[in-house]
């Protein structure tokens, strides 16, 4: 056989590709994982006010990258409640990510196996979420895996640095730092609505969707999340009526 004419086996090709896809993803994710490292600081003051050490805030923000949801389970914590009212509270505040969890089901292949639909749903923050669903075509898991790759050890790390020199640093520097995740959600709306009319539309009417119940009495009483959720299902039934996407046009990505 000539050597032009020979050719690396497919499985062979396939490692290569999904390593170009890991790497790619991994480099996406690195502004969030600056974000998260200085939003984690905030959180290791609220760690160590419950009397966690620096390696529990490590380990909790490990297994559980859930801003809010480790903010209300930390209040729960330091008041000694139960499990069962730790369970239901993280629950309830985290709840939107089951809706996320449904949304990004729809992006990913049918052929796709379980072990990978496993590991993706480990990890599905907002910021997460924002970077895998603005891609076109079928998610690659090693994508998600390389974004997790460079923003999960941020967060986990930044909480424990938070608890041992979180209150060393001025308040007006953590908040400062916080900002770097605002501007990662602009740089992840910002490609999309630039394509499409239509989700620019849809992402002005969430803004003003958000803010009108923020501030009307009879919704300003229910919590952030449970407001969030709401808004989504809302919008996005709207959305979806309205301006339906052909499936045809998934494609592998």
């Amino acid at each position: 056989m000539r050597e032009r004419d020979w050719a690396p086996p497919a499985k062979e090709l396939q490692t290569v590709t999904n390593w170009r896809v890991f790497r790619s993803g991994f480099k996406d994710g690195i502004p969030i994982g600056i974000g998260y490292f200085a939003v984690a600081f905030s959180l290791g003051i609220t760690v160590r006010n419950a009397g966690m050490s620096a390696f529990q805030g490590f380990l909790m923000s490990l297994l559980n990258n859930a801003s809010a949801g480790q903010y209300a389970a930390l209040v729960v914590i330091a008041a000694k409640s139960s499990y069962l009212e730790l369970a239901l509270v993280t629950l309830i505040t985290n709840a939107r990510y089951l809706l996320m969890g449904c949304a990004l089901s729809q992006r990913l292949s049918p052929e796709m196996p379980f072990i990978h639909r496993f590991f993706i749903s480990f990890d599905v923050t907002d910021e997460l979420f924002g970077l895998v669903i603005s891609r076109s075509g079928y998610l690659n898991p090693y994508y998600m895996y390389g974004a997790v790759a460079a923003a999960a050890p941020c967060w986990a790390v930044g909480t424990a640095i938070g608890v041992v020199s979180g209150n060393i640093l001025p308040l007006q520097l953590v908040s400062a730092l916080s900002v770097a995740l605002y501007g990662m959600f602009l740089a992840v709306i910002i490609p999309p609505t630039r394509k499409s009319k239509v989700i620019g539309v849809m992402v002005l009417i969430s803004f003003t969707a958000s803010y009108i119940a923020t501030n009307v009495p009879l919704f300003a009483t229910i919590s952030s999340g449970t407001r969030t959720i709401i808004l989504t299902i809302v919008i996005c039934t709207i959305a979806a009526l309205l301006f339906p996407i052909n499936k045809e046009e998934n494609i592998h990505a």
